[in-house]
């Protein structure tokens, strides 16, 4: 029989020597899962202009597509714009941003409270003879966050394709915004109407079909995906609210 002290010796002992060594995988794993993240992220931004990518080619193809990263403020002033071979250079490059953060700070100051001037990356991607923008996305859709990446013609306009993820969408339902046949509706979309004013691109309930909705400006939303539809339209207009000023700058140059 072991005594009470034995045993709680015993046991205090697996503990320590348990967290001990999933404190240490975790460090060994992390470089790893962080080089997976990067892959992963870099993968979504050359598929919505429609450059397909392994994990073992993607940051190649990203350095022979990818041509410039450009950051701006709220105002749409270009505070940061990082060309090909120089993108390691600066902690605010646009591949570094995380939007979630920018956003929250955009919230924050809205709301009168103090904040960090929010900042917004554009990714170029210069494709048989054509440039492209590429604007990330992040929403909230039924049970998690939704995010995602837009490309738009050099006209910075009409969608050239878009990507789509999600954490916990229900499968069948919500979790449809990343198949093909969800994002194969984005294609030829505009932004702006023809009057110049931003339109945006909202998920139809019911169908465009059915709706007093612009086809320019809509696709069919998810059957029994209501919120998740919902959801990816707010993502989509709030954060391309962010670059409004920015794209008729340009336009006016």
């Amino acid at each position: 029989m072991y005594s009470n002290g034995y045993i709680f010796r015993y046991a205090s002992i697996m503990v320590i020597l348990v967290a001990a060594i999933l404190s240490a995988a975790a460090i060994l794993l992390q470089p790893a899962q962080e080089r997976n993240v990067k892959i992963e992220k870099i993968q979504d931004i050359l598929r919505s202009a429609n450059i397909e990518s392994t994990t073992s080619n993607a940051e190649e193809l990203y350095e022979k597509y990818i041509v410039k990263e450009i950051v701006i403020n709220s105002a749409g002033e270009e505070i940061g714009v990082y060309t090909n071979g120089a993108f390691e250079k600066g902690d605010r490059r646009a591949f570094l941003i995380d939007l979630k953060t920018e956003l929250k700070a955009k919230q924050q100051i809205k709301l009168g409270k103090p904040a960090q001037e929010p900042v917004f990356p554009i990714f170029v991607c210069h494709i048989d003879n054509e440039d492209i923008f590429i604007i990330p996305l992040y929403g909230m859709g039924l049970w998690g966050p939704v995010w995602g990446n837009i490309a738009l013609k050099g006209d910075l306009n009409t969608v050239v394709g878009v990507t789509f993820g999600h954490k916990g969408e229900t499968p069948g339902l919500g979790a449809e915004i990343s198949t093909d046949i969800f994002t194969a509706q984005f294609p030829s979309k505009k932004l702006f109407d023809a009057d110049g004013n931003f339109s945006s691109i909202v998920v139809v309930k019911g169908g465009v079909a059915n709706s007093n909705i612009d086809p320019a400006h809509g696709v069919d939303g998810i059957s029994g995906g209501t919120i998740t539809s919902n959801g990816v339209s707010a993502m989509i207009n709030d954060c391309l609210e962010n670059y409004v000023t920015y794209i008729k700058n340009q336009k006016a140059i």
